[in-house]
């Protein structure tokens, strides 16, 4: 049991560091090297779906088949794909396109918060208190975060803030709308169709042949990073501390994901981050852990 619970840990901070960095390498390519933001959502739905897949395929504990005998289970599979892996992949990398990997990533973390507002509006209760000071502080980090303190300026654009909220709702949505399909068939055939149908569909508005931008060894090496480390292999890594450590624990260790964001843009993409960002960051990162804890009975 401990050495399950040392894998489980090690395995949920390996999987947000892996997002963390390549929400970096995001911002390297599409303010470095060109890279078109819809093109990079094609290649990576497109390549993290199929390799979800054929690592489902070769799974013996996992069947990709049964979710297409249900048609209402199709439905919410569709449904899935485009507000919920489609929508957060694309509004995430447009938000780290208009700003950076740091202030995308954190301000995405202020989903966890929307989704105890929902929930409280849904089932007509109260938030609990510690459910109220998660929100004070997710409102209070993304002031500091946008900002910096200061009422009569933005520190980003506004095009920028959109995104990265509506990078925040994307991922309220992409956390609770799964659920049913989820506890039914299992993360990987749920995932892995869904990347690939959001795959498929982004290639509509930017097709994988159709490449732009300035490709050298650090493009090649940035993309495949992307594709193979940040998405297939960090949601496997997620996926098996889950099993591992329980999700409650494994959402918890996530909250690394933005730290590691931050701190790779800061010392590789030498983004200025002040005392301000880091003041917000931590407000917004800390609602993680005030969501995590249980009430006392």
């Amino acid at each position: 049991m401990a050495v399950n619970n040392r894998v489980g840990i090690l395995l949920a901070l390996l999987a947000a560091t892996l997002w963390g960095v390549a929400g970096t390498f995001g911002q390297f390519l599409f303010q470095e090297r060109a890279i078109d933001v819809k093109w990079m959502l094609t290649i990576r739905l497109l390549g993290s779906g199929v390799l979800l897949l054929l690592y489902g395929a070769f799974s013996p504990r996992t069947d990709l088949k049964s979710i297409w005998t249900n048609k209402k289970d199709v439905g919410q599979l569709i449904l899935f794909s485009i507000t919920g892996i489609t929508a957060v992949q694309y509004t995430y990398f447009e938000a780290i396109s208009h700003s950076n990997a740091a202030t995308a990533t954190i301000l995405q973390y202020v989903g966890p918060v929307m989704i105890v507002v929902y929930l409280a509006f849904k089932n007509k209760r109260m938030p609990r208190p510690l459910e109220i000071l998660a929100v004070i502080l997710a409102v209070i980090g993304t002031f500091l975060l946008v900002t910096h303190g200061r009422m009569e300026q933005l520190a980003i654009s506004k095009t920028a803030l959109f995104f990265g909220l509506a990078a925040a709702v994307s991922l309220a949505i992409y956390t609770l709308q799964p659920i049913p399909l989820l506890r039914k068939y299992g993360a990987v055939p749920v995932l892995g169709w869904g990347m690939l149908m959001g795959g498929v569909l982004s290639a509509f508005f930017r097709a994988p042949w159709e490449v732009s931008g300035i490709w050298d060894s650090g493009t090649y090496l940035a993309t495949v990073f992307i594709v193979l480390l940040g998405t297939a292999i960090a949601f496997l890594a997620y996926l098996n501390a889950v099993r591992l450590i329980g999700g409650q624990k494994t959402s918890l260790l996530a909250s690394a994901e933005p730290l590691s964001a931050t701190i790779m843009a800061v010392l590789w993409l030498q983004v200025p981050f002040g005392t301000m960002d880091w003041i917000g960051a931590i407000c917004i990162i800390s609602t993680v852990f005030l969501l995590s804890r249980k009430e006392k009975p």
